[in-house]
């Protein structure tokens, strides 16, 4: 059995197999009990797939189940969180096949059983976090364990809710209070599983003043607890954050807490901050926690527990109600839930436990600590040292204008530069984040959409450190990557406004203002035929900007060019992505510009050619009939009937003329070809005129050195320098005078062509003295040339 199960390519899978045998061997008796078969045996052909047959072994069935999880690929599997889970994800992984083995035990024992495993669990979970003498609710659904408790609090207030049912809630209707930050769909959620209608909730906003810009407004709380009880509603349960959903924020729960005691209100706190409470040092804002009516804990991804149930602890002194609620089950099956936490909690030990979640503080300690020296970087939660939750943004400031993509606007921008600058600076942290998260997978960073600050990265390294295996390292090569990635970010947005312009001043180019879009810019080509004031679909425009593109691609420089957009409606246009360098925008500009016309030329320049050569062919058609119609009557009706037209040409043989037509491509005519018959050489025809080339595939663009790429101004000056030189030392050769001189030289500059139509210029003289000099070598060695008569 162990060698098949090393066949098995998954090493969790095989993982699990071994373990669950081992368990079951220690736990199975020595006998094992045969059942006969019952019931007629159906046929084979009658059910389809593995079930045909005498059955299947474990290891088939694990290799089916490997298949239907990471297909049928030859390659190992690589499921980074898989195989990160470590050896306390396996021992979670068997509790849940231990879990039903043990149900098959006989009642009493199971009774016993689960009892023991239940109460260890509850009793460990209060001790760890700090929730003295409260009981636990296991459940796989994080937010069900809010549900349970919502409905002890209905049954709690409403004395006669379980006989009168909706009756009781609609002569006072309940509230349930929910904060603007909390997670979305928290309250639908909430609804539907109550049977309550929306009005019943009521969002408390944030503060908007003074204090953090996600923390529960506790003023204006106060404010519509009283305006509800005035209007005759009862408030009865308010859920508060220690750790928002997105940010990581903490609400003031102390003072949370003293409002809900005088409204008689069910405090109920939720949050990743939470898991600080089994640290030795807790912030006074998470620890006033330990006092509220109940909390929801996540530890299977603080811990890095696969397949963990979460816990909602509370205190509720009537068991008849928590029963009634759900909260507590007489089920063997519901008690088992905590059997797999039950055995990771004994795997890790205290200090396991501890040190998992301070590795997951400091790692967000020392990022955070971090990004403060890189400049650029926005940190959200600054205010914050004790949150495990950073949340970080990048913008710039410009010379000269205002501030832009800052988190908000200033107030007297206009709301349209408002929305676009929003856009643009959404853009390019959202880029940014798709670039960290391929560099640094193991940092777990996750890209989200503040209402307030635009999108932002997160790193919450207690959701994701335990499961992906982060260390302070991958925390130093995220912050080298964020400083690598700015000069990319700065140099686009620098020149986002100077591509703007200059495609506006450049004829037959349109800027295509696409916000969403985080580079350079979006430019659109407007060829002769085309609607602007159309978006249909543009079959010329289409290929035009496809043949740009590749064109564009061919160029191998540090831009990367996309068409788009992807749907129909809306006309082709070329994407200009990121800027890794300083680029020369109009020189790009200018290469596009003139790219997109020669594809144009050329294509139009095909089209009248196949204009050409489908006349051509029709006329060639009409010639060769009229061709047959002379030839016919050049040789007579009989000559084609085959039996006497053979006898006739043996008697008296017809010598036919060698005519035939040749179609000159470049004059678009069908020409004779009995010039080429008679002199035996093939004419000439006339000189095409030259062809625009639509080859540009690697070229050299002016200015550049063949070292160097496209579009940048870096070393412009010094290629420019060389030119300038080279062209100096050709004109320094030119005034070298000959060696020899005298009258001679004063003869050539004397006569001018008029006067000598066959005599050279002075220019060609003086060149072919210098060449003659340099010929003939040393002034001793010259042979004596014999002026000529002209010169004397």
């Amino acid at each position: 059995m162990d060698a098949s199960l090393e066949k098995i390519a998954d090493p969790t899978l095989a993982k699990m197999g071994k373990n669950l045998k081992e368990a079951m061997k220690m736990l199975e008796d020595s006998h094992r009990i045969t059942e006969e078969e019952n019931g007629k045996k159906l046929l084979s052909g009658d059910i389809p797939g593995p079930l045909q047959g005498s059955g299947q072994d474990m290891v088939s069935i694990l290799q089916l189940v490997q298949n239907l999880m990471h297909g049928d690929e030859d390659e190992e599997p690589q499921d980074a969180r898989i195989q990160s889970i470590g050896e306390q994800g396996h021992i979670a992984l068997l509790g849940h096949s231990l879990g039903a083995y043990i149900s098959t035990l006989d009642k009493e024992k199971l009774r016993k059983l689960t009892t023991r495993i239940l109460s260890d669990t509850t009793l460990w979970l209060c001790r760890i976090f700090r929730y003295e003498n409260g009981c636990a609710y296991f459940h796989e659904e994080e937010r069900e364990g809010l549900a349970k408790i919502c409905r002890l609090a209905l049954h709690s207030r409403y004395e006669d809710f379980i006989v009168d049912g909706f009756n009781v809630l609609y002569n006072k209707k309940p509230v349930i209070y929910l904060s603007a930050a909390a997670r979305p769909g928290l309250g639908q959620y909430l609804c539907n599983q109550l049977g309550l209608p929306f009005p019943c909730l009521s969002r408390v906003p944030c503060n908007t003043m003074f204090g953090s810009q996600h923390q529960m407004d506790v003023a204006l709380l106060e404010k519509l607890i009283k305006d509800d009880v005035e209007r005759g509603k009862l408030p009865i349960l308010l859920v508060a954050n220690a750790g928002t959903a997105a940010v990581g924020h903490t609400d003031k729960i102390g003072r949370l807490k003293e409002l809900c005691e005088q409204y008689g209100i069910w405090l109920h706190v939720e949050g990743v901050n939470l898991a600080t409470l089994a640290l030795g040092y807790v912030s006074s804002s998470v620890l006033a926690a330990t006092k509220c009516d109940s909390m929801t804990l996540t530890p299977g991804p603080w811990l890095g527990l696969p397949a963990v149930p979460a816990v909602t602890l509370y205190k509720h002194d009537d068991p008849a109600l928590t029963l009634i609620a759900g909260l507590t089950s007489n089920k063997p099956a519901d008690k088992l839930r905590s059997l797999p936490l039950w055995l990771s909690l004994q795997y890790l030990g205290l200090d396991g436990i501890v040190e998992r979640i301070k590795h997951a503080c400091q790692l967000s300690q020392r990022l955070q600590e971090s990004l403060k020296k890189v400049n650029h970087i926005k940190i959200l939660v600054e205010d914050e040292l004790s949150s495990p939750v950073v949340v970080f943004r990048f913008f710039q400031e410009l010379p000269g204008s205002d501030p832009v993509l800052k988190a908000v606007p200033a107030p007297n921008m206009a709301p349209s530069t408002v929305s676009r600058e929003r856009h643009s600076c959404d853009a390019l942290n959202r880029w940014l984040g798709e670039q960290l998260k391929q560099l640094v997978p193991a940092s777990g960073l996750t890209i989200m959409d503040l209402e307030v600050e635009g999108v932002c990265l997160r790193f919450s390294p207690l959701m994701t450190a335990a499961v992906l295996g982060t260390r302070g390292e991958d925390v130093d090569q995220l912050v080298a990557c964020i400083q690598s990635q700015l000069p990319v970010l700065t140099y686009t947005l620098q020149l986002r406004e100077e591509f703007k312009q200059e495609v506006a001043g450049t004829a037959g180019l349109l800027h295509v203002d696409d916000p969403n879009w985080p580079g350079i810019g979006v430019v659109r080509y407007e060829h002769a035929n085309d609607d602007k004031n159309s978006l249909k679909l543009d079959p010329e425009g289409e290929k035009i900007h496809a043949g740009l593109l590749k064109k564009l691609n061919e160029l191998e420089s540090d831009l990367t060019f996309k068409i788009g957009p992807e749907y129909k409606s809306m006309k082709s246009c070329i994407y200009i992505g990121m800027a890794s360098d300083d680029i020369d925008v109009s020189e790009l500009v200018e290469t596009i510009a003139a790219t997109a016309r020669e594809i144009e030329e050329n294509s139009r320049l095909l089209e009248n050619m196949t204009e050409v050569v489908r006349k051509g062919i029709q006329e060639a058609q009409v010639q060769l009939q009229k061709a047959n119609e002379e030839r016919l009557l050049e040789e007579g009706v009989l000559r084609q009937i085959p039996v006497v037209g053979s006898v006739l040409n043996w008697f008296s043989p017809v010598q036919p003329s060698q005519k035939g037509r040749t179609f000159n491509l470049t004059a678009g005519s069908l020409e004779s070809t009995e010039h080429t018959y008679v002199y035996k050489v093939q004419g000439t025809g006339v000189t095409p005129p030259q062809t625009p080339s639509g080859t540009r595939t690697k070229q050299r663009l002016p200015g550049t050195s063949a070292c160097q790429k496209p579009f940048k101004k870096s070393l412009r000056g010094s290629d420019a320098l060389s030119e300038t030189s080279s062209v100096s030392h050709i004109e320094d050769l030119e005034k070298v005078e000959p060696v020899s001189g005298g009258p001679e030289q004063e003869a050539l500059e004397a006569n001018s062509p008029e006067q000598h139509p066959g005599a050279p210029t002075p220019q060609e003289a003086r060149q072919a003295g210098a060449f003659h000099n340099r010929a003939q070598g040393p002034e001793d060695d010259r042979p004596q040339v014999e002026e000529p008569e002209s010169l004397r």
